[in-house]
């Protein structure tokens, strides 16, 4: 089997391959939630946040590919797999069953508000170790945050 080697020395794929893993499953769970929110809820303002909860989805999709091949390129295989999903996930995730539109918006600024603080946390690692990795979680903070406040903005009183 060829194994792809890394541009980064040892250390610092020691930083930097913990912190691409644990942003793909952040990423990849902040979808699930995401869609698992989409399908069950209810309330009347259903269809706004329907369609930004798919703006979510999309956004930790395309992430999530662009991180697993950022780890593929520094020779760290990404595991995206179910179980180490479901393992790894340190989120607040979703309860079964419908859920009321104000239950969606709170779980989202808080699933997103805790994903945000991970990542910060990465960026911090990753400034000296991979400056190029910490670029891209930069970039990812930057659309959560985005989506963040789009969610908690649902949450001011008129």
């Amino acid at each position: 089997m060829t194994v792809v080697k890394s541009t980064l020395s040892e250390k610092a794929l020691g930083i930097t391959g913990p912190a691409l893993q644990d942003t793909l499953v952040d990423l990849l769970g902040l979808s699930l939630i995401g869609k698992q929110a989409h399908w069950n809820i209810v309330g009347p303002r259903f269809r706004s946040i329907h369609l930004q909860l798919d703006e979510v989805v999309a956004t930790a999709r395309t992430h999530s590919d662009t991180v697993a091949e950022r780890a593929a390129a520094l020779g760290v295989p990404p595991d995206g797999r179910p179980e180490t999903i479901a393992a790894a996930f340190a989120l607040p995730g979703t309860k079964e069953g419908w859920l009321r539109d104000t239950e969606v918006v709170e779980l989202m600024v808080s699933a997103l508000e805790a994903a945000i603080v991970r990542l910060r946390e990465r960026i911090t690692a990753t400034d000296e170790a991979d400056p190029v990795t910490q670029d891209l979680l930069i970039s990812i903070t930057a659309d959560l945050e985005k989506e963040r406040w789009m969610f908690e903005a649902e949450n001011h009183p008129r």
